[in-house]
C-alpha cells in the first residue's frame, strides 16, 4: 500500500453501480487508472477534471488496476468550479491531458508543473483568457519538446506574429496580450497540432468547441 498518493483527475469511467476507474495523474506513477468505490447516490463532486486528490494506493496482484482508498481533496478549488468560464478552461486542460498522456507515462517535474498550473488558474481574479494558451506551450516544454518560433513555423500560417509575441512574453505579459477570439481559437488549434504531433497521438479535443463559443 502506498499512503499519501497526490492524484490530479483527469477523468473517470463508470466501472460498475458503486465503482469508478478514476484516470489520473500522479508524481509517483505518472499517468494510471485507479479503482475506487462511490456509494450509491453519492456525490461525485470530489472526482471533477482537474480536482486534487490525496489517497492511499492498494496494488492488485491479479491486474493492473490499483484500487484508490481513504481519498481526500486537497484543495477545494471554489473559483474553478464557481466561475463558468474558469470551468470551462479546466474541461479543455483535462481533456489534453488525458488524450495526450498514455497510461504508464511518467515525465519527471510533470505532475508537480500541473498542480501549480491548476492552483494558478484556480487563484487568478481577473484577465485569465489567453490562460489555456500559456498551459499548453508550458505543457509541451514539461514534456520535452519545448516550442520555439522556428518548431511552430510550420504550424502557425497567419497567426505567426500572435505566436511570437506569445513567446516572447512573461507569463503575466501573456495573460495580458490583447487577442480576439478568434486568434485564440487559432492559436489553440495550432498548439494542439503541435503537441499531438510530438506526441504521436492525433488531439480531437472535444471541449475546445466550448471556449470557442464562451470566449468568442
Amino acid at each position: 500500500m502506498t499512503g499519501n498518493t497526490q492524484l490530479i483527475v483527469l477523468s473517470l469511467t463508470k466501472f460498475k453501480d458503486n465503482a469508478i476507474v478514476l484516470h489520473c495523474l500522479s508524481r509517483e506513477h505518472g499517468r494510471r487508472s485507479f479503482i475506487v468505490n462511490v456509494g450509491k447516490g453519492g456525490s461525485m463532486a470530489m472526482f471533477l477534471p482537474l480536482s486534487i486528490l490525496e489517497a492511499d494506493i492498494i496494488e492488485n496482484p491479479k491486474s493492473q488496476l490499483a484500487r484508490a482508498k481513504n481519498i481526500s481533496a486537497l484543495y477545494p478549488l471554489y473559483s474553478l468550479r464557481s466561475d463558468m468560464y474558469k470551468n470551462s478552461i479546466a474541461m479543455f486542460l483535462s481533456e489534453v491531458l488525458y488524450r495526450s498522456i498514455r497510461d504508464g507515462f511518467y515525465e519527471e517535474g510533470l505532475f508537480d508543473w500541473c498542480r501549480g498550473s491548476i492552483l494558478t488558474l484556480d487563484s487568478l481574479e481577473r484577465d485569465f483568457s489567453n490562460f489555456h494558451l500559456r498551459f499548453l506551450l508550458e505543457y509541451a516544454q514539461a514534456l520535452g519538446f519545448a516550442p520555439s518560433l522556428e518548431a511552430l513555423l510550420p504550424f502557425a500560417g497567419d497567426s505567426l506574429p500572435q505566436i511570437k509575441s506569445l513567446l516572447q512574453s512573461s507569463f503575466t505579459e501573456t495573460l495580458l496580450l490583447p487577442l480576439t477570439g478568434e486568434q485564440r481559437n487559432r492559436i489553440a488549434d495550432i498548439l494542439l497540432q503541435y503537441i499531438g504531433y510530438h506526441s504521436e497521438c492525433s488531439l480531437n479535443v472535444q471541449s475546445l468547441k466550448v471556449l470557442r463559443e464562451i470566449f468568442a
